[in-house]
Order: structure tokens, then sequence, then C-alpha cells
């Protein structure tokens, strides 16, 4: 008994997998080939609530939004299966009009009753060069039958459009913050190589003792017992306080200088004689 069970779950689950195939190829031939209309009762019209004035512009990146209106004007309900689209070349092409890319499918299984309407949402998105092209969005309803019809619900031509720029868009933003850093790098780089060096370098301070008038600020007096001479090549420089080396390093003759003799200006210098040799 459980293997019979088994078995006929099994063929039903095949007749139910076949069915719905047979369904999807229909409603695939159907949205393919939106020119035959059948002879049903039932209007469609499309709408873009936001469409300008000059047409209905489809912005990359960005869903489009569509509203279809039914009127079932039958005296049996119908049921809306499927809603899809395609975009086609427009009929001015010397190589004749073909379909350029299909749309999303979108199931609804939304029923009608008799003379009744219903409006329903479509969306979709596209991702293309800016051009000029045939929108075609189409509808696949069932009677009560089962029998799936497809009507036509738009088919005109559509401008594929980019999305406008924002200076506030945070892409944009970082775009030109990166560009901004990368050219004042470069500025700075091209200054520090090249220009820096044609403009003549300054000299740090003086001498020895108005660089140390400087760093002592000129606030401080300093005794001048605690003043060390100190010989550089700017010439003599005093440095104060605490001596800040051991003086038994040095040699004594360094440190006792014989003091030079001072030579009187008032009188002529006397010539060395020398004494030739006999």
């Amino acid at each position: 008994m459980a293997f019979l069970k088994l078995s006929t779950l099994a063929l039903l689950s095949l007749r139910l997998i076949a069915s719905f195939a047979q369904a999807a190829d229909i409603v695939d031939e159907e949205l393919e080939n939106p020119s035959t209309t059948p002879d049903l009762a039932v209007q469609v019209s499309a709408s873009f609530p936001s469409s300008e004035i000059f047409g209905v512009k489809l912005v990359n990146g960005h869903p489009t939004r569509a509203l279809l209106s039914f009127s079932n004007n039958e005296l049996a309900p119908i049921s809306v299966s499927f809603i899809g689209g395609s975009l086609w070349t427009p009929d001015i092409d010397p190589q004749g009009s073909r379909i350029v890319r299909n749309l999303t499918t979108t199931r609804y299984n939304v029923e009608i009753p008799a003379g009744q309407k219903e409006s329903l949402s479509y969306s979709f998105a596209t991702e293309l060069h800016p051009q000029d092209l045939r929108l075609n969005l189409a509808a696949v309803v069932s009677d009560e039958k089962g029998t799936f019809y497809n009507i036509q619900a738009f088919n005109e031509t559509v401008s594929i459009v980019e999305p406008d720029t924002s200076f506030l868009d945070p892409q944009i933003m970082f775009l030109y913050l990166f560009l901004l850093a990368a050219f004042a790098g470069t500025c700075y780089f091209i200054y520090n190589t090249w220009i820096s060096t044609l403009f003549p370098q300054k000299r740090r301070g003086g001498k020895g003792g108005e660089r140390a008038k400087r760093s002592s600020g000129g606030s401080q007096k300093v005794d001048p017992a605690d003043q060390v001479s100190v010989l550089g090549a700017d010439g003599p420089a005093v440095t104060s306080g605490a001596k800040a080396y051991d003086e038994s390093w040095i040699p004594q003759h360094h440190i006792n200088r014989p003091e030079a003799k001072r030579v009187k200006s008032g009188g002529p210098a006397r010539p060395k004689s020398r004494s030739k040799p006999e």
C-alpha cells in the first residue's frame, strides 16, 4: 500500500511539473510575440507616473515604475498571470526592428471579476547605452477555462538616459577629494624638487654672540666670570651658566692660554734685521 501511495504521488508531481513547464513555455512564447491579440473583451493600458511631458525616459540604474490598468468587460472573471516586456530597436532601423533585451517577467495571479477594473504596478530597470528604443509591455491573462492570452499594454518609443550627476553624491565627492589630494601632492613634489632650488637659502642666525643672545631671549644678565669664549667658524661665541664639560680631560696649555701682547699703534714699527751670513 505504501508503495502504491508513493507511486501515485510521484505521478501527480510529474504531471504538475509538466503542466507548469508547458505554461511557462506558453508565457515565453506570448511575450516574445506581442503582435497576437486575443479576441477577449479585456482592455489594458499602461502609464508611467514619473514620466515627463516630453516622453518616457528610462534612467539607467534606477527602477522604472509602470502602472497597468485592466478593465474586464467579459461575463466571467479573468486572471492576470504574468506581466513582462522587452526593448526593441525603432521601426526606422534599416535592418528591421529586432529585440535588444528582455525585461523582468513578474508573476501576479490576480483575479479580476467580471465588469471590474484593477491596477497593477510593474517595475523594471535598465543598464544600456543612451539611445532611443521601443518599449513593449504585455500582460498574460487566462480565462476561466485556463486558456492563456497575450494582451499588449504599451508599445511606444522611449529614451534610455544616464542619471543626473549631483555634487552631493558620495562617489562624486570622493572622486573630487582624491583628485584634489593628487594635485596637491604633485605640486608639492615639483616645488621641492625644482622650484625651491632656484631661491637663495637664508643663513641661520649670525655670529656666535648673536646666537647666544637670541637663545637666552635677551632678558637674563650673565656674570662675566661665568662666560666661556668658544672659537667657531662664525667667530667667538659666548656661553653662560654652568660648564657643560669636564676640564680634567683638557690639557693645561689649552686651558691656560698665553695672553697676546698688545702693540702700541702710535710709533712706526721697527723692521726686523736679518743677519747676513759671513
